[in-house]
């Protein structure tokens, strides 16, 4: 599937939660669905940088 492809699906969610999710995105002239994705894709990033970050801390404590 390329970047552009985008796959539906159905995303159960508290009620408060999504209108708090619709200001953040309206704050930052997203639609929800953009916020939720771009949320998505910083935690992504976040988890890969501190995957990685724990890889490298476990090869150096290896090398003790």
């Amino acid at each position: 599937m390329s970047d552009n492809e985008k796959k539906p699906f159905a995303l159960r969610i508290n009620p408060q939660l999504l209108k708090e999710l619709e200001h953040w995105a309206a704050d930052e002239f997203r639609s929800t669905n953009g916020q939720i994705e771009f949320i998505l894709h910083t935690a992504m990033k976040a988890r890969k940088r501190a995957s990685s970050a724990r890889s490298l801390k476990k090869d150096d404590d290896e090398q003790i």
